[in-house]
């Protein structure tokens, strides 16, 4: 496993493990799988996880603190949570110090631990980005010692540039994969230059870049990919990276047509991913162990080939830029 910086927070593995299956949204999934994908991973050489504090009301945060407590204690990993969705409504006034720190001391106790490595604000409305009051409360809690550091999880590239314009933003979270390339015309660039980490989510766009899904797939009620396929819950980007499921089945078919053999479609696109040098980690999440291997595998893979890169532009301009681009 590769390693690589994350601002200030320090050296992460550059394949972490995204902790949202293990909590909610996904379906149902037994404590017992949910301890094995995380035992997994570390197995595998993870040493970044990032969670939430809404993942299943702290059970994500509980299941990390639990598992990875003799780790967590040893320095030996880097738990990453987030904060802010606990508030309904789901405003910008919200964001007060009090909220924070109320809402930073639950995870402090989920998670069994006096300070957490790295809070983000998780993905508040845009207004929140122009209040410096709100960063302002992050910093004192680092003064505290409740936190060693903090950051922003965006749904929006403008959303990332703004964040970034406050020097104690250690990193930012977003959609980055092979069907959301945006970020990789402005933001990757500004975040090296700032000497900002860069947490890439969704990178397998829900599924869609595994290969996996066909189109008479069924998903659980409880599945994100079944209730908020229009964005009903929360922001339709979080759920097949916000390309339409038929369109993102027709981009698969098309890179699938073009990619050797040997190269397997989530090997692929994490490793698209991780072929930008700005990017600090890549949280794929994973209920099965062997997907788990498998991606943490992408870390030692070959980087993409020129013909590789072409198959992923064609598919995007051809397929997906017209749903995605511009939006976020």
């Amino acid at each position: 496993m590769n390693h690589r910086e994350l601002g200030g927070v320090g050296e992460v593995s550059e394949v972490g493990y995204g902790s949202w299956q293990i909590g909610s949204d996904w379906g149902e999934v037994t404590e017992d799988e949910a301890v094995e994908a995380v035992e997994t991973a570390r197995d595998a050489g993870i040493d970044f996880f990032d969670t939430a504090d809404v993942y299943g009301d702290g059970r994500s945060e509980r299941i990390l603190g639990e598992v990875l407590a003799d780790d967590i204690a040893a320095d030996e990993v880097t738990v990453a949570t987030k904060a802010g969705r606990r508030l309904d409504p789901h405003e910008p006034d919200g964001y007060t110090a009090a909220n924070l720190r109320r809402f930073v001391d639950r995870s402090r106790e989920n998670l069994g631990v006096e300070t957490l490595d790295l809070v983000q604000l998780h993905c508040p409305p845009t207004d929140v980005y122009y209040r410096p009051e709100t960063f302002d409360a992050l910093a004192t809690l680092v003064e505290e010692g409740r936190i060693a550091g903090y950051g922003v999880s965006v749904e929006r590239v403008e959303e990332g540039l703004k964040a970034m314009a406050y020097p104690g933003v250690e990193s930012v979270q977003i959609i980055f994969n092979p069907f959301r390339q945006r970020p990789a015309e402005l933001f990757l660039e500004e975040a090296a230059a700032r000497d900002v980490g860069v947490i890439c989510r969704v990178p397998l766009a829900s599924g869609l870049l595994t290969g996996a899904l066909s189109r008479d797939a069924e998903f659980p009620e409880d599945d994100h990919r079944n209730y908020n396929r229009e964005g009903d819950a929360f922001d339709v980007g979080e759920t097949f990276a916000g390309v339409p499921f038929e369109a993102g089945l027709d981009a698969v078919d098309a890179l699938a047509e073009r990619l050797p053999d040997d190269r397997p479609l989530p090997e692929f696109a994490l490793r698209w991913i991780l072929d930008h040098d700005a990017v600090s980690t890549v949280i794929p999440g994973s209920t099965t162990p062997e997907h788990v291997r498998a991606n943490a595998a992408a870390s030692e893979a070959a980087p993409l080939s020129d013909a590789e890169r072409a198959a992923a532009n064609d598919a995007y301009d051809e397929r997906v830029r017209e749903h995605v681009h511009q939006r976020w």
